[in-house]
């Protein structure tokens, strides 16, 4: 019954429109209050929190990211990748799908890889007579490839939460990552072949495809730099990030691109989503701390356990719930509450943690896309300067190809697990 009235009182909260990180910190407050135990243990719980090397990646990717976004990078990575496929059918789609996957490797932030391939891409495909909900679906969707493609910023959390390593997450991402990819790719030259719209480009010529590959050649190196240095072991993903931030300045500088204002403006915004992010861990903490104390997770793994004896199950009620709370939740604050109260179920129904991860993020994805608070939504909509239901009509595909994926990676589990395992 107590765990029935917390939920309730937390659900209430959140349609009442308090922010996520004040009702979750608010009501653990309250509940330890409740109970009479001393309020020291928050500060104390939340100074083991912050103080975690992995969670400083988090800011870091961050401002690698906003940096690249502000210095015009995301243009010589599509014109790039549009100059060696732009002429196949649904070309523009395909760079598009392409240029998301690339960026991905560099950002782990789905908003940033959806805006700064946004930003460029989308009139040059309207322009092209694609159907522009296509477009801005397609752009939506694809910016999502940045929280399953290492390095993700959710799986750095999901790591941090769970205590798995951070490595296997991102190795076990990139199946799935490549997988959901292939599938939009696929569904691009599908659209081609069907719409009336479509205009097919000309082949670049040589010259021009040399150009820009030349352009784009940094940010690749970017890419090969961070990730083949984590997978190699040469150094963290925390040490990955700030070499990127590095390397991304000198990169924007070199090109002279970059200025102090755009220094401040990436810094700035870097700081803000930071700071969104780490206020609703710290809430989060307060939250798991108080319902750890009432024996919450346990009741819960207690229940689940009598009841849900097959592992299939388990993930199809988890995949309802995720996507239930996915229409009023932002991807972060769903991870937060959900992971540290299903993890002890993991083990008892003998779900591997990493595997559990991949469907988790992928289940995030789909949050990310659905009204009415999907983030790419609304990013999509910002840059684009259009109209919000522009993008849910052209994303609902893209969601369905998602959900297929989904299933692809339950039944083939090595799809996610191959990688981490066989390394």
């Amino acid at each position: 019954m107590t765990t029935v009235l917390i939920l309730f009182a937390l659900l209430s909260l959140l349609l009442a429109g308090v922010p996520v990180a004040f009702a979750l910190g608010g009501l653990g407050l309250g509940l330890l209050l409740s109970d009479q135990l001393s309020p020291l243990m928050i500060p104390m719980g939340l100074y083991s929190a912050f103080d975690n090397f992995v969670l400083l990646a988090v800011p870091l990717f961050l401002l690698m990211s906003n940096i690249l976004l502000k210095g015009g990078i995301g243009k010589d990575l599509f014109n790039a990748v549009q100059s060696w496929v732009g002429h196949w059918p649904g070309g523009l789609g395909v760079a598009t799908i392409l240029s998301c996957t690339i960026f991905s490797a560099i950002s782990g932030s789905s908003v940033a890889t959806a805006a700064t391939i946004g930003s460029v891409a989308i009139k040059e495909m309207t322009d092209r007579g694609y159907h522009r909900p296509f477009v801005l679906g397609l752009l939506a969707a694809g910016g999502t490839l940045g929280i399953l493609i290492p390095p993700s910023i959710p799986m750095i959390v999901y790591g941090v939460i769970t205590e798995e390593s951070i490595v296997d997450l991102f190795l076990a991402g990139v199946g799935p990552g490549l997988l959901m990819a292939g599938s939009f790719i696929l569904f691009c030259f599908i659209y081609a072949r069907f719409s009336s719209s479509y205009q097919p480009i000309p082949k670049a010529d040589r010259q021009t495809r040399i150009n820009s590959s030349l352009l784009a050649l940094p940010t690749i190196g970017l890419a090969t730099v961070i990730i083949g240095g984590i997978y190699a072991g040469i150094f963290t993903p925390t040490e990955s990030a700030a070499i990127g931030v590095a390397v991304s300045l000198i990169i924007v500088c070199a090109m002279g691109r970059f200025s102090v204002e755009k220094m401040k403006a990436a810094t700035i915004e870097t700081m803000k989503t930071t700071i969104t992010i780490f206020l609703i861990i710290a809430g989060a903490k307060i939250f798991g701390k108080a319902i750890t104390l009432y024996q919450i997770p346990q009741e819960i793994s207690m229940i689940v356990s009598e009841t849900i004896s097959d592992p299939g199950f388990f993930i199809l009620v988890v995949c309802l719930v995720l996507l239930l709370m996915g229409f009023f939740l932002e991807s972060i604050s769903m991870l937060l509450i959900m992971v540290p109260v299903l993890y002890p179920s993991l083990q008892a129904l003998g779900i591997d943690p990493i595997w559990f991860g991949v469907l988790f993020v992928i289940m995030i994805e789909c949050a990310l896309i659905t009204p009415p608070v999907g983030l790419n939504l609304f990013v999509i909509q910002a840059v684009s300067n259009g109209k919000i239901t522009e993008v849910v009509q052209g994303v609902w595909p893209f969601f369905l190809i998602m959900l297929c994926c989904l299933v692809a990676v339950f039944y083939v589990p090595a799809i996610a697990i191959y990688l981490p395992f066989n390394l």
